[in-house]
């Protein structure tokens, strides 16, 4: 069975909007592009292994929308993988699939994810922060990998947003600091739900 791996931009705040241009996800959103300025070579390195292993995209309607669009064009390594793998949309509506292997994804989430699984080993989840909402709040992640920028935006979608259920997650690797005071965080799903204690008794 396969895993289920979200990769996320994020600022210390947790906002996770529209970190790739100021078009990206402009609802109410002054601030698109954020991450632009703080890119770098680790973290460039980092993104690039990050997808080494993966065969599937799975993808909310508007991010596959952005990325149907871009992504066809481009000869890049990238681009040759999105390109070649299958992507798998989940959305409420009627999306336009023309980006060869594309699928949309029936409206049970739970049973398609576990579909999903079976098929491909190495499923990574991009941008997409509704449908990462909805992953979180059923656990139905098995990775996720934050880029956390050493900026404060104080507005936009968050990353952990209502709805987010108690988990256990444990870190996989240790953090990695690229120059620009961006950390990579790699963390996979653990068993149970957060424990509690006094702090008097210690």
């Amino acid at each position: 069975m396969g895993i289920i791996q979200i990769e996320l931009f994020t600022t210390l705040d947790l906002v996770g909007q529209a970190p790739g241009g100021p078009d990206e996800d402009p609802d109410g959103f002054s601030y698109g592009g954020w991450q632009v300025p703080l890119l770098n070579e680790t973290s460039d390195a980092q993104v690039v292994a990050a997808y080494a292993d993966t065969d599937a995209l799975l993808l909310g309607r508007r991010t596959y929308d952005i990325f149907a669009d871009y992504w066809p064009h481009q000869d890049d390594e990238f681009g040759a993988l999105f390109n070649r793998i299958p992507k798998y949309v989940a959305s409420r509506g009627s999306a336009d699939l023309s980006w060869g292997g594309s699928t949309q994804l029936g409206p049970d989430l739970p049973s398609a994810i576990n579909e999903i699984r079976d098929r491909h080993q190495h499923v990574t989840v991009v941008g997409s922060l509704d449908l990462v909402q909805t992953l979180l709040s059923e656990r139905l992640f098995d990775r996720l990998d934050l880029w956390v920028h050493p900026i404060l935006l104080g507005s936009g979608k968050r990353i952990f947003d209502a709805g987010t259920v108690p988990a256990n997650l444990r870190l996989v690797d240790p953090p990695v600091a690229s120059p620009s005071g961006t950390v990579f965080l790699r963390y996979e799903l653990a068993d149970g739900v957060p424990a509690t204690g006094d702090m008097s008794q210690l």
